[in-house]
């Protein structure tokens, strides 16, 4: 509780309640020991295993939240409980450089907001704990929800009428809930406000009565305090400066929350929500000092950007007659990342031969992160055919490709048990070529396993050169399916030879095999550009310069 010295109040450590369950005697009992840090709490013990324990667990946290809240519920003059325990709860802020340059803690940048009642259960069933806590510690830690909120601590102990007025606003602030402007707040007592009257009317019977309830209702109004949202899984705090930022937080959390909750999704109306959270959370990182926040503010600005990525590919462009939209395989940045692979490909395959240039691309696509990745003699197989074995032993022989075992052992490879090849020239060691992550490098090779694999070119049994084609001209289309960009209309001859290594004069050849695959809609050489354009099955693959 608070003491009060004076006209002040110190405060107090947040209150921290631990319930949790532990395995107790031969582990095929099957018994579970209820422990809770309340010491007048005595251990309890379930014969029923794991799911009973769970069961008493909760009721016996919902009996300390009741005791909670018929106490007042959490006290505003609290100290965060968090930051005792060195903000070990959440991960911290990064750390943030003081007015002078100097270094200043993570948890003395991350608390703050006001003092919120909290309940973490954690994942496995084995823990659960109340606290009290800032606001901004319980948004950063995860499967933590708030369940009240404090008002804030009076800076002077009110006095006389000022007294009576605050007990009555207090009377009639439910257990739970916190006021807003103009109406009482309901958490789960709905009785009538008789208590607010009879306040009422005693004070209008002493004497003074009227400027008495006037400087009263200045007092109450003055302590009421004001709307708080949450967005990002942050507490807005009910006193953030200026006001136009606050309220602008908490509508976006609302908006956000809406979207959530909306039938069918709006990407324009969602990178609009991301570009405005974007400007937010940098100006709260302005006035707050909170570095993660600026963190936060990068990340939405990148969500604008891909949202809106994502906007122009789904709403493609129309394809045929029938007006249907093309949804992309990839978007317009990961095209890009497509195309810097199949430079690099051009540049570093061991040997100019197609079936080990495509070998090398499919290799390099599994392995562009780590140096590391998984394939199967199933996969060597539909790359290659029959050539599958001779390839894998060239990159063996030039150490390009390092394997656990023999060739042998690889093309024996079932999916249920792959093999682990190792590309040295990848490794994390080395510079890297390629600047993107996880998702973009399983997206792009899956784009290439599509374009290789395709029915109608294992169909005709195309080969090696004629699937570098089709790759190539995939990843340089335009949204209509044209190839090249506009300004140039179609693709440079030389370039087109040089990654499928072929002569210039036979890429006409290898063009026409692609149209009879329904590939290529039409193919044609003019001057030293092969001009084209992709069929409408195939407009999904397309690359989108």
């Amino acid at each position: 509780m608070a003491v009060e010295a004076g006209t002040q109040t110190e405060r107090v450590a947040g209150r921290v309640w631990t319930v949790r369950l532990d395995p107790y005697g031969r582990p095929s009992a099957g018994t579970v020991r209820l422990s809770c840090s309340r010491a007048a709490c005595a251990d309890q013990r379930f014969p029923g295993g794991s799911a009973a324990g769970r069961k008493a667990a909760v009721e016996h946290v919902n009996l300390h939240l009741a005791h909670i809240r018929s106490g007042g519920g959490p006290r505003g003059e609290a100290w965060c409980a968090c930051r005792a325990a060195d903000c070990a709860w959440h991960t911290p802020a990064p750390v943030a450089a003081g007015p002078r340059g100097e270094a200043q803690s993570a948890g003395a940048v991350w608390c703050g907001g006001p003092v919120v009642l909290t309940v973490y259960a954690d994942r496995a069933g084995r823990l659960w704990r109340i606290a009290e806590m800032c606001a901004r510690c319980a948004a950063a830690t995860a499967d933590c929800r708030v369940l009240d909120t404090a008002l804030p601590p009076a800076r002077t102990a009110p006095s006389g009428a000022n007294h009576a007025a605050v007990k009555a606003d207090e009377k009639r602030r439910p257990a739970g809930g916190t006021p807003t402007d103009g109406m009482a707040a309901v958490f789960s007592d709905h009785a009538p406000l008789s208590s607010a009257a009879g306040a009422s009317s005693s004070a209008a019977a002493t004497p003074d009565s009227g400027s008495r309830a006037r400087a009263a209702s200045r007092t109450t109004a003055s302590r009421r305090p004001k709307r708080w949202g949450k967005i990002a899984q942050r507490i807005v705090p009910h006193d953030l400066e200026p006001d136009v930022l606050r309220l602008e937080l908490i509508e976006l959390g609302d908006a956000f929350r809406t979207y959530q909750r909306s039938p069918e999704p709006d990407l324009a109306l969602l990178a609009t929500l991301h570009e405005r959270k974007a400007r937010a959370f940098r100006l709260w990182a302005d006035v707050s000092g909170d570095a993660s926040l600026r963190h936060e503010a990068d990340r939405a600005e990148k969500a604008a950007q891909t949202t809106l990525e994502m906007h122009a590919n789904r709403g493609g462009q129309p394809a045929g007659d029938d007006q249907l939209v093309v949804e992309r395989l990839l978007t317009r940045q990961q095209a890009v990342h497509a195309r810097t692979v199949l430079d690099y490909v051009t540049a570093h395959a061991p040997h100019p031969e197609a079936e080990v240039r495509l070998a090398v691309l499919m290799l390099t696509l599994r392995a562009a992160r780590a140096g590391t990745g998984n394939v199967t003699g199933q996969d060597l197989t539909g790359w290659l055919q029959g050539d599958a074995e001779r390839v894998l032993q060239q990159l063996v022989a030039a150490d390009w490709l390092r394997l656990p075992g023999t060739v042998a052992d690889v093309m024996a490879s079932a999916p249920e048990n792959p093999t682990a090849f190792t590309v040295p020239t990848l490794l994390p060691e080395q510079p890297s070529p390629f600047a993107f992550g996880k998702t973009t490098r399983s997206r792009v090779s899956g784009w290439a396993q599509k374009a290789v694999g395709d029915r109608k070119i294992r169909k005709k049994k195309l080969g090696a050169a004629t699937r570098l084609l089709a790759l190539y001209t995939a990843a340089h289309t335009r949204p209509d399916g044209r190839l090249g960009p506009a300004e140039d209309g179609g693709l440079h001859l030389d370039q087109v030879a040089a990654f499928c290594t072929l002569p210039p004069d036979h890429v006409a050849e290898h063009a026409g095999l692609l149209v009879t695959a329904d590939w290529l809609a039409e193919a044609d050489i003019a001057g030293e550009r092969l001009l084209g354009q992709l069929t409408e099955r195939i407009l999904p693959l397309g690359g989108l310069l």
